[in-house]
């Protein structure tokens, strides 16, 4: 995942524009550093995608937090128009390059966001929100609210958290909490009879690391679909 939220103190405006500066720099060098050195194991797609996409017919896409940009190649190579979104400069340029060296320039388009300020334009068949965590305050709530609204009728919101912490996670606080898919489900606040909930569990697989070490793992997932008018 790669992005970000900014504090909001109350306190007297420039105050507050300057430590939500400060924030929004710590942040993006954060992700910037992270995202530095190409990773081994950065173009695979997160399996529970491959899961949920693998039957859909190719539509337009919606990749949050992109990062090395598996996911987003992964749709590409089956037809899909993908948006891929990341706080990271380095991250946005280079899923755009890799998209163009494999003949996929003209079905991704690639752009830096922070998600606290604006959010990419369009409307969606699926948006793909895969671990969109970050040590950083983020209205995570608030942004998957906004691309919910921006799926088209029928389009599925696929939201996939950490259940567990990997050996190669960057946040390995041995207090971390973990929501559960109830918890994601009540932090959207979104009405079910617009946004009927499609899955909700906690499944566990063999995960492979960056580096090529493997761990067994929890993922939290929610899918909600936008019901048609």
């Amino acid at each position: 995942m790669s992005t970000t939220g900014s504090p909001r103190p109350h306190a007297d405006p420039a105050g507050a524009a300057v430590t939500a500066n400060a924030a929004d720099d710590d942040a993006e060098l954060f992700w910037e550093e992270h995202y530095g050195t190409p990773r081994t194991g950065g173009e695979r797609a997160n399996p529970l995608l491959v899961e949920t996409a693998g039957p859909l017919p190719p539509g337009a896409a919606l990749d949050l937090g992109c990062g090395p940009g598996g996911d987003t190649l992964w749709l590409a190579r089956r037809g899909w128009q993908v948006t891929a979104v990341d706080i990271s400069g380095t991250a946005v340029e280079r899923v755009g390059a890799r998209a163009r060296e494999l003949g996929l320039g003209n079905r991704v388009t690639a752009e830096r966001h922070d998600l606290t300020r604006t959010f990419p334009d369009g409307t969606f068949d699926l948006v793909s929100a895969q671990y969109l965590r970050t040590p950083f305050p983020f209205p995570r709530g608030r942004v998957l609210r906004t691309a919910a609204r921006a799926l088209r009728p029928g389009g599925l919101l696929l939201i996939v958290d950490h259940g567990s912490t990997a050996p190669w996670s960057w946040d390995q606080d041995p207090g971390a909490q973990h929501p559960t898919p109830h918890e994601i489900a009540e932090d959207l606040g979104l009405d079910p009879g617009q946004w009927p909930v499609l899955r909700a569990d906690m499944p566990r697989r063999r995960a492979v690391g960056p580096a090529g070490g493997t761990a067994t793992v929890t993922d939290t997932v929610l899918i909600v679909r936008r019901a048609a008018p």
